[in-house]
C-alpha cells in the first residue's frame, strides 16, 4: 500500500466518450465485409449459403499462388547468381591470379635502397634473397667445427 493515500490530487476520471459516430468501428466494418466478399451493391441481396466459405478460399488460394510465385522468382535468382559466381570462380579467378603473380614476379627485389636485378651475383655466401623456398629447404647443411680456443 505504497502509493495509498487519502488525499486525491485529482476526481475519479471515466474514460467516457460518447459514441454517436466512430469511424473505426465503420472502417472495422466495411474490412470485415470485404473479407466476406460482401460489397456496397450486395447489400440488398440475399444471403447465399456458403458464400463467404467460397469467397474466403479463393482469396486465400489466389494469395498463396503470389506467394508461391514470389518464391519462384527468389529460388531463380539464388540459382542465377550462384551460376553467376562459379562462371566468376571457373573463366575469371585463374586469369586474374595469373596477372596478380606475373606482376610480383616482375617486380624488382629492393635490397639496401637499390633495385637488384637477377643478373647480379649476391654481395656474400650468405646473400639468400636468390632461393625460393623450396630450394631453400633442399639444400643441405653444412656443418662447422668449433675451432675456437679459450
Amino acid at each position: 500500500m505504497l502509493g495509498f493515500t487519502p488525499f486525491k490530487r485529482h476526481a475519479n476520471k471515466f474514460n467516457y466518450i460518447p459514441r454517436y459516430y466512430d469511424p473505426e468501428k465503420e472502417a472495422r466494418e466495411q474490412r470485415r465485409a470485404e473479407l466476406r466478399g460482401e460489397r456496397a451493391e450486395d447489400a440488398g441481396r440475399e444471403y447465399r449459403p456458403g458464400q463467404y466459405i467460397r469467397t474466403q478460399r479463393e482469396a486465400r488460394a489466389a494469395r498463396r499462388g503470389r506467394e508461391e510465385q514470389r518464391g519462384r522468382v527468389r529460388v531463380w535468382k539464388m540459382a542465377v547468381g550462384a551460376v553467376l559466381v562459379l562462371l566468376f570462380i571457373y573463366m575469371l579467378y585463374p586469369r586474374l591470379a595469373d596477372v596478380f603473380l606475373r606482376s610480383r614476379s616482375a617486380a624488382p627485389a629492393v635490397a639496401d635502397g637499390a633495385p637488384r636485378t637477377e643478373a647480379q651475383a649476391p654481395a656474400d655466401a650468405f646473400d639468400q634473397s636468390q632461393v625460393s623456398d623450396v630450394e631453400w629447404q633442399e639444400q643441405r647443411i653444412v656443418v662447422v667445427p668449433n675451432d675456437y680456443s679459450e
